[in-house]
């Protein structure tokens, strides 16, 4: 009887996982990633577009400014998702009754970057807004 009532246990609890744990699984954290740490910390005035292209990869969009140099758009937008369910199933097994609950909630965040190149395509202004909702 106690090893049946250990296996009913095992089971029952492992197929529990955290939503945080979900979360850091499939999260876009990589060292490729763009980030506004990665602008603040590795983009400066100064640096070819090449070297801007290595740090961050290629832009969503590249355009002209009014004196004919180059401008970089990269913009990005994420939507996460994050659910959570428990439940008392170990106590429906040993009790009879149980108790369910569950949790969902849907986060929006946007990262939007401009970098303005000069006439040698050097780094002359950038600028970056991030947002969270």
């Amino acid at each position: 009887m106690k090893k049946i009532l250990a296996l009913l246990l095992v089971v029952a609890l492992s197929g529990c996982s955290s939503a945080s744990t979900l979360r850091n699984d499939v999260a876009d954290n990589g060292k490729n990633s763009l980030t506004v740490g990665k602008v603040q910390r590795d983009i400066r005035l100064g640096m070819t577009n090449a070297q801007v292209a290595e740090i961050l990869g290629s832009p969503n969009v590249v355009t002209t400014d009014e004196n004919r140099c180059e401008v970089w758009v990269y913009d990005k937008v994420a939507s996460e998702v994050t659910a959570s369910q428990s439940g008392g199933y170990w106590t429906l097994i040993l009790f009879g009754s149980g108790r369910d609950s569950a949790a969902a909630s849907t986060t929006q965040r946007t990262l939007t970057i401009v970098i303005k190149f000069d006439k040698e395509s050097k780094v002359r202004d950038f600028a970056y807004n991030s947002s969270k909702f």
